[in-house]
């Protein structure tokens, strides 16, 4: 066998079983984005985020999911979480918010942020963090699966841990907008075709159960999303008037045949730029 052919099957073998990665200096930041090929978590000093006062009409979520990741940071027992809903009603963003609350109040506490694509390494993350001696939510944004998408499987670590169990100083959260993390179509038409239909996506369907908080978002009404923008406006002394506030806002939902924290938030974005305030 020649030097060459060698060289190739080693280049081979190194991307098959990637070096691990370097234990980042977690001082640098609160926020890491966690990257493969090659391994490494890359700190976030700005989090795009809002204030959790902002973030109107999901009080009852707001509150069940702060005392949960309080609980944590405290380093007290405390569930996942799946936050699951309407799109554009704030499940990312309240993540993002509770996580800057809870270092308001003094409590040390990482987010990292995984991609859906990536969960396959999750396990080689998991085993960074465990040995870090800091605490950390693990975020996980827009997660669902297809009917043939194996990426599932990987999830399990993080929920269940497998044999070493998941590491006490990580909790799991993850937004979807499906409630069982795949389509209700692909659901009944593995159910429909199936030997065993009520067996068929057990695995899929019972990896919510594997949350323990389940917390639902739901469209908001219009006195929701007219008080969500006029939140906007008193945070960032855009005066408007509450007649023209109303009627705009109400065109401009018309226009996006929604109504959403997301719809909101882009009104007000427009209104800003309009009366010449930088956000």
């Amino acid at each position: 066998m020649s030097a060459e052919a060698i060289r190739r099957i080693a280049a081979a073998l190194e991307r098959m079983s990637p070096p691990a990665a370097a234990m980042p200096d977690f001082s640098e930041a609160d926020a890491f984005v966690w990257h493969v090929e090659p391994d490494r978590l890359a700190p976030v000093p700005d989090v795009n985020r809002v204030d959790l006062s902002l973030l109107i009409g999901i009080n009852r979520s707001r509150d069940t999911l702060l005392e949960n990741t309080l609980q944590f940071a405290r380093g007290l027992p405390a569930n996942n979480a799946l936050l699951w809903g309407a799109r554009g009603m704030g499940k990312s963003s309240l993540v993002k918010a509770i996580h800057a609350e809870v270092l308001r109040q003094g409590h040390a506490l990482k987010i990292v942020e995984v991609q859906r694509e990536d969960l396959p390494s999750i396990a080689r993350l998991l085993n960074l963090l465990r040995s870090s001696g800091k605490r950390f939510l693990l975020f996980c944004d827009d997660l669902s699966f297809s009917h043939d998408d194996q990426h599932y499987k990987s999830l399990k670590a993080v929920l269940d841990g497998g044999i070493e169990g998941r590491p006490s100083n990580v909790v799991f959260y993850a937004t979807s907008n499906r409630r069982h993390l795949m389509p209700r179509d692909m659901i009944e038409n593995e159910r429909s075709s199936a030997i065993s239909p009520s067996e068929a996506t057990e695995e899929k369907v019972s990896l919510s159960d594997r949350f323990g908080l389940w917390l639902g978002f739901h469209p908001c009404t219009q006195d929701e999303y007219l008080s969500m923008i006029r939140g906007y406006c008193d945070a960032h002394d855009v005066v408007i008037d509450d007649v023209t506030l109303r009627a705009e806002a109400i065109e401009w939902q018309a226009t996006r045949g929604s109504r959403s924290g997301r719809v909101a938030w882009q009104y007000f974005t427009d209104l800003a730029g309009r009366r010449g305030i930088p956000l």
